[in-house]
């Protein structure tokens, strides 16, 4: 499974996510202006869209498409398309 190989990395990145929100968190305790509280959830939200296309990509590159159609094919030309939809979508 590809989230097992990948696993290391992965974890990595909740663990930077968390680190933000852990920020945002500090920020409403310490009286931080809107501003500020609302940049640093943008950044958190930014990085949480990031893993979550990150792995939608895997998902169907992996589990929807077979690995080995040809990159040419269809379907494949179909699956990368649907592949950008979600990383514009998420961005």
């Amino acid at each position: 499974m590809h989230t097992v190989r990948e696993r290391k990395k992965l974890l990595s990145r909740v663990r930077r996510i968390r680190g933000q929100m852990d920020a945002v968190e500090r920020a409403i305790e310490a009286d931080r202006g809107c501003f500020e509280v609302l940049q640093t959830l943008a950044a958190a939200r930014g990085a949480l869209n990031g893993l979550v296309a990150e792995i939608v990509e895997d998902h169907v590159r992996f589990h929807v498409m077979d690995p080995h159609v040809k990159s040419t094919s269809k379907q494949a030309r179909a699956a990368e398309e649907l592949i950008e939809v979600v990383r514009a979508y998420v961005k």
